[in-house]
């Protein structure tokens, strides 16, 4: 009995320095578990007399409430200073500004290409692909090239598999094979855009690049005329590099158009004003490249000459987009220099 009143008396101080929830649960073992002095008297009761019985039983009890009411105290303290010290470590402050990650943005011949795209979805043209690796069939053949054109030389092409002129496979030199595939598969009137990556045997130099990108441009219907085509060039001009622009056709030629021309447009820096960094002071810049079909293309295809006809043009994404934005040289567009590009956002 004194043993037990005295742990009573210690049981606070006992119970106050218990510094965390595993040191409680340690002291609760202590004061009440199988090996505790409560646990033992409890053993010792049937041996006590049959008088002391009582007493030592309602000892016992109080001990043990007065325990265990001692140690719930505690452990609801220490579970809140515990969920207060970790919501602390947690604490996110709202006023300071958020963690931002820097938005990406579209490249310039990506952007270029669209604008360019949408402008002829405005005129009722379609957008379409096509392959990268192509025949010689689809390159040449199918666009009146003849086997002895230079342009059919290594030196010129990038070829995959040459030597046979039947099976020959190369890396697309312009999108115009889409002129043929597409008239393959679709009666007239047809009217789309081909935008894409071309490639050609070019040293790398401030104009020049072996790969490159190139849209081009195909009309066929009954009763075009070349004036049509002009008239189409003309509005991309003023739509692409501003409204005052004007144009000017200056004879050339191509194997798959008859006649065939260079399309220049008015500077729009100086108007042929003098001194000038996009003409070179001479008021004109050379665009693309554009004509009749000839109709050898159509005959190759099975469309009538007879009953329609058609204009194509083509023009390299990169020179329009130089031209526009005064990016000199070439590589500026391929080096992934983040000082370029930001410009163009």
């Amino acid at each position: 009995m004194e043993n037990l009143a005295a742990l009573v008396k210690q049981a606070p101080d006992l119970v106050e320095g218990a510094t965390s929830v595993k040191s409680l649960d340690a002291l609760q073992n202590d004061l009440l578990g199988r090996r505790s002095l409560i646990a033992g008297l409890q053993r010792q009761i049937g041996k006590m007399p049959a008088g002391e019985r009582p007493c030592m039983g309602r000892a016992i009890q109080e001990a043990r409430g007065v325990f265990a009411d001692l140690i719930a105290t505690r452990r609801e303290h220490l579970e809140r200073e515990t969920e207060r010290m970790t919501l602390a470590a947690d604490r996110v402050d709202v006023t300071l500004p958020a963690l931002e990650f820097p938005e990406g943005y579209t490249h310039l011949i990506t952007s270029t290409i669209e604008e360019v795209c949408d402008i002829f979805i405005g005129l009722g043209y379609r957008v379409v692909g096509g392959p990268e690796a192509e025949s010689g069939t689809y390159n040449f053949d199918a666009l009146n090239t003849p086997p002895t054109h230079p342009s059919r030389l290594e030196s010129d092409t990038l070829y995959l598999d040459w030597g046979d002129p039947a099976d020959e496979i190369l890396l697309r030199t312009h999108t115009s094979p889409m002129q043929a595939r597409y008239m393959e598969q679709h009666d007239p009137p047809a009217y789309v855009v081909v935008p894409g990556k071309v490639f050609r045997a070019d040293t790398p130099d401030a104009t020049h690049s072996p790969v490159f990108h190139q849209i081009e441009g195909l009309a066929v219907d009954e009763d075009l005329t070349f004036s049509d085509l002009r008239g189409t060039l003309a509005y991309f001009a003023r739509e692409f590099f501003g409204a005052d622009r004007r144009i000017r056709m200056m004879p050339d030629y191509f194997p798959f158009t008859e006649p065939s021309a260079q399309m220049h447009a008015s500077c729009f820096s100086c108007e042929g004003g003098g001194s000038c960094r996009v003409c070179g002071g001479v008021g004109w810049i050379e665009l693309l490249g554009c004509g009749m079909v000839d109709p050898n293309v159509f005959e190759w295809v099975g469309y009538d000459p007879s009953r329609v006809s058609g204009f194509a043009f083509g023009m390299g994404v990169e020179r329009i987009a130089q031209v526009r934005h005064g990016v000199s040289p070439l590589r500026h567009f391929f080096d992934n220099d983040h000082r370029v590009l930001s410009q163009f956002r």
